[in-house]
């Protein structure tokens, strides 16, 4: 993991200089390494636009990376994992026990494998914005809302299925609320509803956002001044920020894994 935040400096260093003596804005330089390139060019089709882009490949690859890992590593039944693929049973024993079963009860076991899968893939692709000419997929709003939405969906598939479709709309509402109240107190709860899993969405992207900004802006001052002495403590800062990236990236995909568990749970519980 340091190795990949080290490579990771090396290459924002090198970007860096090249923004230094070509004279582009900093502004501009940081926002072009931030926002997702076209990879494949391809046609808009009924106003939605086609264009592979890299965090569209970093998506794909953090998807190959999920189905080959698991399926060399669990190739073969052993009745006591070794290796690789004892971590990932630790990893997902931890999510079973600790997250999906104490926020879903038992209905959690129809449920774990979207919030496993959900885990696994926002931690690899957090992880591959750290390996040198990659890109952050979460840092990119289109695919934290997706992958919100989806959240959304699973919740409320999971809601109209226990209580079915009036009843669902039923744990909306507080037993003994007079008619007038209800009128106003439902649309209150929807926007509640979506409101949290925009909020989820936000969260992600903000943070695994916040994290390549900040090294980007410390490196441009360096350049700024182009002093050796006023390079130590910015660059002491982006040593710690790049290893503190490794630890977000697992905090963030924990943290839209509990939320997701949470979220759904309460819409399998009685009452919101």
């Amino acid at each position: 993991m340091l190795k990949l935040g080290i490579n990771r400096m090396v290459e924002e260093h090198d970007n860096a200089q090249h923004v230094a003596e070509h004279g582009v804005a900093d502004s501009d330089f940081i926002m072009h390494h931030l926002l997702q390139q076209p990879v494949i060019k391809l046609p808009t089709v009924f106003g939605i636009d086609l264009t592979i882009t890299n965090h569209v490949v970093m998506m794909w690859v953090a998807c190959a990376l999920l189905i080959l890992a698991f399926a060399v590593t669990f190739r073969t039944n052993t009745i006591v994992p070794t290796g690789f693929a004892n971590l990932l049973e630790a990893f997902v024993e931890y999510l079973r026990n600790d997250i999906i079963l104490p926020n879903l009860g038992e209905n959690g076991k129809q449920y774990a494998p979207y919030l496993l899968n959900a885990f696994f893939f926002i931690l690899l692709c957090n992880l591959l914005g750290l390996v040198p000419f990659g890109s952050t997929a979460t840092g990119n709003i289109s695919v934290t809302a997706g992958l919100a939405l989806l959240t959304l969906m699973v919740g409320q598939y999971a809601g109209i299925r226990t209580h079915g479709c009036l009843g669902y709309l039923k744990t909306f509402i507080p037993p003994g609320t007079p008619f007038f109240v209800q009128i106003i107190l439902v649309p209150v709860e929807i926007l509640g509803l979506l409101t949290k899993h925009f909020a989820l969405a936000i969260r992600l992207f903000a943070n695994m956002m916040a994290g390549h900004i900040t090294i980007l802006a410390l490196m441009m001052i360096i350049f700024i001044f182009k002093n050796w002495l006023a390079s130590v403590f910015p660059l002491f800062i982006m040593i710690f920020s790049a290893l503190l990236e490794i630890l977000i990236s697992f905090i963030q995909a924990y943290v839209f894994t509990i939320l997701s568990a949470i979220f759904i749970g309460r819409a399998i519980s009685e009452e919101h």
